[in-house]
């Protein structure tokens, strides 16, 4: 095992496959050949402005090849670039299926050959025309804007309007912008703007300020080219509180004329389509969202109560019901609520903001996140998060979430693909940092997990989130003692969550200490007296004690309880020791899951 007590202080954030960095590129590539476009940032390919289903390996091979677009490019060198030195497969047969299924996304074919053309004992090369090989997209960032009215209490309103011109922005297909997570992480910073335009990859700097004064607001903004630090572009604008959501399209569609940037017709639909809201449904979402980005268990409790009063306020506010959807599905995740209240909720008000504004993506990513855990049904979930993508390609949550749902079904070279998207847009993200763990967690690539576990602490090491997706990825490789202090640090900062007291019981489970997993599984029994706890932990718990009656108890026990994270069981590698019992897949056909091996 690796010494990973001696490399934390020193861990970097890793590569995903060697996909995803700290910062997004300025040089924003949209390679063109025949009807198809390669997105090289995104990590994208499109036909006639649809995307092409391709798993990561064959979507990298087609972007080395690309980029030595008429030479021969050669197998060796596909392995060196794509196949880590360190990563046991059968490289032939892994390189051959990765070709034949690029050929198959390009409706290319080896014997006639319009793309790719096999070079016999020597390798590949990229034989048609490319268009527009070097496109420029404007990057951008926009730092928090400033309280001019220096009232502490007012300082929800200023980053409540900082989000709303990022989600604005995000919009805008043909810009690329910093995620709201990343963003607040330079609030009040000293930092010179083209540092952190270094830091984030981005060409422009948007920044400003906002002063409320009693039912009116004024919003200031500049543009800053960021690596010269020149001002390109400031305005002000002034509307009544019930004019803001106005206001917020009006500055979005000026930064990107500013910037020189079209808009789509859907885009300018979009951010037209705006209505006057009343001043306290306003006021109450923008607390709302102010406690959600806090992460906590009480703060979303305090923000289910804000957006339950702005839609009491206004009964037609759409972005009001997938706040509270996302609340009750964090709670639902996370086991602070059952799974009626939790993700059961989160469906009914998506649903609900899906019928009132078919066209915002935040309804239907809130909508595929809600299926996917309440009702098990992770294709319908994916066609509500890729319909979340045309409709907002930069909005950070969908293709989180998206990663999460291509995982539980296996796709795991798609699941780092997606999580790859979101890390470039939001590279402070501590949820990012923890789900990249996790999801490759589940992918089996424990190195990595490791990897990414040690960057969260960096960010963060009072996470109790970050301390769990590390611990996990310990157990797996057998360093048991580094996995169980993680995990009771969580359980010490989170208060005694059953979520980390569960993932301790597993890990005593499988370092043999039998009696401290059963001392585990009886106290969380105990407190489901009190409280809710998810049947579901109860079952790794026991399946890793090998103690198979009782997991698949539990297992059932999940199933009549609708448990969020049974949607995870055919990929749980705590449930490994039970897939070759038929009431495994008995137990997966109920679910109406595909059974998919996870080897």
């Amino acid at each position: 095992m690796g010494n990973y007590r001696a490399s934390r202080s020193s861990a970097k954030l890793p590569a995903l496959n060697g996909l995803a960095s700290m910062g997004m590129a300025s040089s924003h590539r949209r390679v063109r050949f025949g009807s198809f476009e390669m997105d090289e940032i995104a990590g994208e390919l499109r036909s006639e402005g649809k995307k092409v289903k391709l798993q990561d390996q064959p979507l990298q091979i087609l972007q080395v090849l690309v980029e030595r677009h008429g030479q021969i490019v050669t197998r060796e060198e596909l392995r060196a670039k794509i196949w880590p030195s360190d990563t046991f497969v059968d490289f032939d047969h892994g390189i051959n299926n990765a070709i034949k299924r690029l050929r198959e996304a390009l409706g290319d074919t080896a014997e006639t050959p319009r793309f790719i053309e096999t070079v016999p004992r020597r390798g590949y090369r990229f034989m048609a025309a490319l268009e527009n090989k070097d496109q420029q997209i404007p990057s951008l960032v926009v730092l928090p804007l400033e309280n001019l009215s220096r009232d502490p209490e007012q300082e929800y309103f200023a980053d409540g309007l900082t989000e709303a011109l990022i989600t604005n922005l995000a919009k805008i297909s043909a810009l690329r912008v910093v995620s709201r997570t990343t963003a607040m992480h330079y609030k009040r910073t000293r930092q010179p703007l083209p540092l952190i335009a270094r830091e984030l990859g981005v060409e422009i700097v948007v920044e400003g300020t906002v002063l409320r004064f009693g039912e009116r607001v004024r919003i200031s903004v500049q543009l800053i080219e960021a690596q010269t630090d020149t001002h390109l572009w400031a305005e002000s604008y002034e509307r009544k509180l019930q004019d803001i959501l106005a206001l917020h399209a009006e500055v979005a569609q000026a930064v990107a004329r500013e910037v020189q940037v079209k808009l789509t017709p859907q885009e300018r639909r979009q951010l037209s389509g705006t209505r006057p809201v009343d001043a306290q449904a306003y006021e109450a979402y923008l607390k709302a969202r102010y406690h959600w980005n806090k992460l906590s268990s009480d703060s979303m409790r305090k923000a289910v109560e804000y957006f339950q009063q702005a839609i009491a306020r206004d009964s037609e506010y759409a972005v009001a019901y997938t706040g509270l959807a996302d609340c009750s599905a964090r709670l639902g995740w996370w086991g602070f609520a059952s799974p009626e209240r939790g993700f059961g909720a989160a469906r009914t008000a998506a649903q609900k903001a899906v019928k009132m504004e078919p066209t915002l993506a935040e309804a239907h990513g809130s909508l595929g996140w809600a299926i996917m855990h309440y009702d098990w049904n992770c294709p319908a979930a994916e066609a509500e998060f890729r319909r979340a993508l045309e409709l907002n390609p930069n909005y950070t949550s969908v293709p989180h979430f998206f990663a999460i749902c291509l995982g539980a079904m296996s796709r795991f070279d798609e699941a780092i693909a997606e999580i790859n998207r979101v890390a470039r847009l939001d590279p402070f993200s501590l949820v990012v940092n923890m789900t990249a763990a996790a999801i490759l967690c589940y992918a089996r690539r424990f190195e990595q997990a490791i990897e990414h576990g040690l960057r969260g602490l960096e960010l963060d090491s009072n996470f109790p989130p970050g301390r769990w997706a590390l611990g996990l990825a310990y157990e797996q490789v057998g360093e048991f003692d580094l996995a169980i202090a993680e995990l009771q640090k969580a359980v010490q900062l989170s208060d005694g969550q059953p979520v980390y007291v569960s993932a301790l019981g597993h890990i005593y489970a499988s370092a043999g200490k039998k009696n401290d997993a059963r001392g585990v599984a009886e106290r969380l029994v105990g407190l489901s007296k009190e409280r809710y706890v998810m049947p579901y932990w109860l079952a790794e718990i026991y399946a890793c004690m090998d103690q198979k009656d009782k997991a698949f108890h539990w297992l059932e026990e999940a199933y009549k309880d609708r448990s969020a994270w049974l949607v995870y069981t055919n990929i749980s590698p705590w449930l490994d020791n039970l897939r070759s019992d038929p009431r495994f897949d008995d137990l997966l056909q109920r679910m109406n899951f595909p059974v998919v091996p996870t080897s």
